[in-house]
């Protein structure tokens, strides 16, 4: 049976803002999210690199990149481990999305969520920009994936 664990997303206030599933497969790792609270429009959606969610979110660092590799799927590079597509919030503020995510796995591999001081998902106030840099704003979800 292939690993899997369902994150908390709460924005900066403490409420929740809905799960994100994370499923390893052979593929690599599935990520589902089902979030709430969100302004309606596009999110950026991405995998931080400290599995700490703060009240401002500072504390998960900076994007995940455990091979070095820069930000932006559109910089004609191979963009880093945690650049994820944008998410839609429709006018109720939910926002699914599937997204499979060939490098990164739960456990294991070269660009594990659990390192030794875990990982964080992320959801920005504006789209990523997809770019060198990413430009999407302030951090408005956040669920962190830890060791239990």
């Amino acid at each position: 049976m292939a690993a899997e664990r369902t994150v908390e997303m709460m924005d900066a206030e403490g409420n929740s803002a809905g799960t994100v599933t994370l499923t390893d497969t052979a593929n690599g790792l599935l990520i589902e999210a089902e979030l709430t609270g969100l302004e309606p429009g596009w999110h950026g959606f991405h995998v931080h690199e400290t599995g700490a969610c703060t009240p401002d979110f500072g504390a998960a660092g900076e994007h995940y990149a455990p091979a070095g590799l820069a930000h932006g799927f559109e910089t004609g590079e191979k963009a880093h481990a945690g650049d994820l597509p944008n998410v839609h919030a429709n006018e109720a503020g939910e926002a699914k999305a599937h997204v499979m995510a060939a490098g990164l796995t739960i456990e294991g591999g070269d660009a594990p969520l659990l390192d030794d001081d875990g990982s964080a998902i992320m959801v920005h106030a504006q789209a990523d920009s997809y770019g060198a840099e990413a430009g999407a704003g302030d951090r408005v979800a956040c669920g962190a994936v830890t060791a239990d």
